[in-house]
């Protein structure tokens, strides 16, 4: 069972922490809560049975902050990797700003090259495109976008959304369903490692932000990769993917778990990184651009 897994310790500094911060929140009108509550209500009661405190999960889900995410949601039904421009980060300004991030984080560089085997310039093109050198890591909710999502695994959560979006979002009613069940289920897995991750952090998952999809911090990794691939790059004593030096390292811990090393051909890179983002279109970027920054 997941009590077992988890320590008291972690869950009292977890849930104390959104005690604390709940009192200086301002209440949230009583309609608005019903209509939360009744949208995520399923979604409570599975984390519940699934091993999370009661009285924490029903604290945090009643948080003004924390709401249904329709406009989110949708783009998980449009997003389309074919129409996003990764031409952009192959320009000579892009990697002019690269090869000055080699140079501002060496120290950090150089130490996650002697310690996990990956070259600099594979990890600085992934976080070029990834968020820019850090400079754009996304708005969106963590804890909203994953909650929405999972709780499409009620029929009548789905349901809603459906006669929500169903005249935008350019699927049929089936390819939805089917859509939903497989995100749904991805979706509270990731949930599920965002609590804990938090948890173990000291963290409050209502203030993390990230990508419309759930990715968060300069990596751009999912709450799973998280939680058990990450590291803590700058001996601080915590992992914070929001800061260069730990993502730099969790970034080669990733690549290296998969079979990454220095000399790697082009072929068995090619397949490693395909398990970062799957998307060829991605993957033929970053390539060009770890050549670039060599050349």
């Amino acid at each position: 069972m997941l009590k077992n897994r988890i320590t008291i310790s972690q869950y009292i500094i977890f849930f104390v922490c959104l005690l604390a911060l709940n009192l200086f929140l301002p209440g949230q009108p009583n309609a608005d809560a019903a209509e939360k509550t009744r949208h995520f209500k399923s979604l409570q009661k599975r984390l519940v049975k699934d091993g999370f405190d009661k009285a924490g999960i029903n604290q945090l889900y009643n948080r003004p902050e924390v709401f249904f995410d329709t406009a989110g949601v949708t783009l998980f039904f449009k997003h389309q990797e074919s129409k996003l421009n990764y031409d952009q980060f192959i320009a000579w300004r892009s990697i002019r700003k690269a090869k000055k991030y080699l140079k501002t984080h060496k120290t950090a560089l150089k130490n996650m090259e002697s310690a996990y085997n990956v070259n600099k310039e594979i990890i600085v093109a992934i976080i070029l495109v990834e968020t820019k050198l850090g400079t754009y890591l996304g708005k969106r909710s963590i804890l909203n976008t994953l909650s929405t999502m999972a709780s499409l695994a009620d029929s009548q959560v789905k349901k809603m959304l459906w006669s929500k979006i169903s005249g935008s979002s350019g699927l049929t009613k089936k390819k939805f369903e089917n859509k939903a069940a497989t995100k749904s289920k991805w979706a509270y897995n990731e949930l599920t490692a965002l609590l804990k991750y938090a948890g173990r952090e000291r963290m409050d998952p209502a203030a993390l932000h990230g990508s419309y999809a759930g990715a968060m911090g300069i990596a751009q990794f999912m709450p799973s990769n998280a939680l058990t691939l990450a590291k803590d790059g700058n001996s601080d004593g915590s992992i914070d993917l929001f800061k260069h030096a730990d993502a730099i390292v969790s970034i080669a811990n990733y690549l290296n778990h998969h079979g990454w090393h220095v000399g790697i051909d082009d072929k068995k890179a090619y397949k490693i990184l395909l398990k970062y983002n799957y998307s060829k279109y991605y993957v033929n970027t970053i390539l060009k651009i770890s050549k670039l920054l060599k050349g």
